[in-house]
């Protein structure tokens, strides 16, 4: 999907449902992000907007509630979690009742209840699958249970082993903690498989986000290139990438093909105004007053230009219309350098 080739006068133009991930684009711990707020307020006075979220720790209705506290209107069929889609692919696997050994917290439990399933902790309960997902109090016995029942390989006869995501970090108002996809690789050393994925990057979790809410043109806004824009470039959704989480402006630069947002924001006020267009000429792009020129090795910033975000509009979109990788260019500092809001 490239990222200015739709001549829109604002990314919600056309737009019937908006998703936005939670982490790094709502709040940042406890706390809300500047602007996310007051910005997806006015969302909601003409749109459908709901949450996808990859952390499992949680439920629907603690997320809702949480959401509601930060002065958002929103209820739990509002937020579409994880281990929802998890359980969306365990439901075609296996019968109603089935044991499963749960490694996470009360949101996950409450998913697989939900779903007709038995939760038990026990490799010794001859469980029939292994979920896996985030929570904080996820120690070193619970990936013991999980590493003990998935000793047989799959297709030796083992038993699935699903994880609601895979995310290497997760942002945390001191800055960035191991996520769940850290606690898989531990079990996945131990046991030498792969679980499969649920949640974002994989495509379950935008598919019941898009059946749950009937979307036509929806609209997903995440602040990772490798979970949130590359899920949605997988599931045909347009995608705007907000510089106030995990991903910085030298990620964009260097994002490969796949994983390029059809949109990238300073922060959520940018989600109503007029989206600029990148003007090509030669080998110099130019995004309002700034413009970047590609001359063979270098990226030479021509002109700086008033507000940081359209450089860094202009800096993508001359790197990625080259189609080399960013190791192949010198790349002047000013051009990543960060004076956006960060976690």
């Amino acid at each position: 999907m490239n990222l200015f080739s739709r001549k829109t006068p604002a990314p919600l133009a056309d737009v019937d449902v908006v998703l936005a991930d939670l982490d790094g684009v709502v709040y940042a711990g406890a706390g809300a992000i500047p602007h996310a707020i007051d910005s997806l307020v006015e969302v909601q006075r003409t749109r459908r907007l709901a949450y996808i979220t990859n952390n499992a720790s949680r439920t629907d209705a603690a997320v809702a509630a949480h959401l509601s506290e930060l002065g958002l209107v929103a209820a739990p069929d509002d937020v579409v979690t994880s281990p929802q889609a998890a359980m969306r692919l365990l439901a075609g696997r296996l019968p109603a009742g089935a044991r499963i050994l749960v490694v996470g917290g009360e949101g996950l439990v409450v998913e697989v209840e939900k779903a007709g399933f038995v939760v038990t902790r026990s490799a010794e309960d001859a469980p029939q699958a292994v979920v896996q997902g985030f929570s904080p109090e996820v120690g070193w016995k619970d990936l013991a249970e999980a590493a003990f029942a998935l000793k047989v390989p799959e297709d030796e006869g083992g038993i699935p082993w699903i994880a609601t995501n895979n995310d290497w970090t997760i942002p945390q108002e001191r800055g960035l903690a191991p996520g769940n996809g850290t606690l898989v690789s531990a079990v996945h050393t131990a046991v030498g498989r792969l679980a499969t994925v649920a949640g974002k990057p994989e495509t379950p979790i935008f598919e019941e986000a898009v059946a749950r809410y009937g979307a036509t043109r929806p609209l997903f806004i995440g602040d990772r290139l490798d979970t949130d824009i590359l899920g949605a470039c997988r599931a045909g959704i347009a995608s705007a990438l907000v510089v106030t989480g995990v991903d910085r402006p030298k990620h964009i630069l260097a994002a490969p093909e796949g994983s390029r947002p059809t949109y990238i924001l300073g922060d959520l006020r940018e989600l109503h105004e007029p989206y600029p267009q990148a003007q090509v000429s030669g080998d110099a792009v130019t995004v309002r007053d700034a413009t970047v020129r590609i001359d063979g090795p270098d990226v030479v910033i021509v002109r700086a230009g008033s507000r940081p975000i359209d450089l860094l509009r202009a800096g993508a979109a001359a790197i990625w219309g080259t189609g080399r990788q960013i190791y192949g260019f010198r790349v002047p500092e000013a051009l990543y350098a960060d004076p956006f809001f960060r976690p």
